[in-house]
């Protein structure tokens, strides 16, 4: 009986991850609020009725994609935080860990980026919720830094949310320069460091 359960269960899994991907491939080309459900269970399959199976309508897929999408990148955050060096050394480490992500994921990151702001208001809710998981993570590490000392908490956020706000824009970034190649790809990369540079001086003078 329990190897039933477990076939049946794997089979669920397993179809939910292909409506999940099959949306992904559609999010190519056009945005959330113009999909259809049939749309994504026949690139998916599926039978329309299996949909509600998993999700109760496209807005609670959006949101599903979004915790796929950016619940991973908890562990890139913490990658980052600890690596140790000089400013240059975490800045490359970090833009460097961007890109590898941004070539790892494109389909993702290109959903994130665009929907971020889109017309699905459950799934800007739900991706403005990671991001600000991220800048919490982000803002603690912040209050251990011995040059953050006399920065009120406010500020210590206000600065963790340009850091994750810049990460959002240089894997846009990314994603815009990789169809045109590897120069313009470093294009972006320099550019990004040299914008994290610049908040590096705003934050060491940021007291005076």
């Amino acid at each position: 009986m329990s190897h039933t359960v477990g076939v049946r269960q794997a089979q669920k899994q397993k179809t939910r991850q292909a409506l999940m991907e099959a949306a992904l491939g559609l999010l190519e080309h056009q945005s959330l609020s113009s999909l259809g459900l049939r749309e994504v269970t026949r690139a998916a399959g599926v039978a329309p009725t299996a949909f509600y199976r998993h999700f109760r309508d496209t807005a609670d897929l959006g949101v599903a994609l979004v915790d796929e999408a950016l619940g991973s990148l908890h562990t890139m955050i913490r990658s980052t935080l600890a690596t140790t060096g000089g400013s240059a050394e975490r800045i490359d480490r970090t833009v460097g860990l961007i890109a590898r992500h941004v070539r790892a994921y494109p389909a993702h990151v290109r959903f994130v980026t665009r929907e971020r702001h889109g017309g699905v208001e459950r799934v800007r809710a739900a991706t403005g919720e990671q991001l600000g998981l991220f800048a919490d993570e982000v803002a603690d590490w912040l209050a251990t830094q011995p040059n953050m000392s006399g920065w009120s908490e406010d500020d210590r956020r206000m600065l963790a949310h340009v850091y994750v706000d810049h990460m959002v824009m240089t894997a846009s970034a990314f994603l815009e320069a990789w169809p045109h190649g590897e120069e313009h790809v470093e294009a972006a990369a320099a550019l990004a460091r040299r914008q994290l540079r610049l908040v590096g001086l705003g934050r060491r003078h940021w007291l005076d």
